[in-house]
């Protein structure tokens, strides 16, 4: 099943798959979002966009469009964080 970073509620934590054929695909390669890579949601703006993620020690703001672009796997082992009061809720 695929899943897309846009899917995924703050604290959760994925490894990025793969990103999809869009010319946004190698910005987002160019700002780290390299397959392999995990990557956390930190907070949701209130109208679902944009979102603050974390990706190699720094955050970074994605648009929806954005991290719809971006496959990923949640898998066991990752730590999630939904009750850190960092990530909003």
């Amino acid at each position: 099943m695929k899943t897309r970073l846009s899917e995924l509620k703050p604290g959760q934590a994925a490894v990025i798959r793969r990103l999809g054929e869009h010319p946004l695909s190698a910005k987002l390669t160019e700002m780290g979002c390299l397959p392999g890579e995990w990557i956390r949601v930190i907070r949701i703006a209130p109208p679902g966009d944009p979102m603050s993620v974390e990706i190699l020690g720094y955050q970074l703001a994605l648009r929806r469009m954005e991290a719809e672009v971006i496959e990923v796997d949640v898998r066991p082992g990752i730590p999630q964080y939904p009750e850190h009061p960092q990530y909003d809720r």
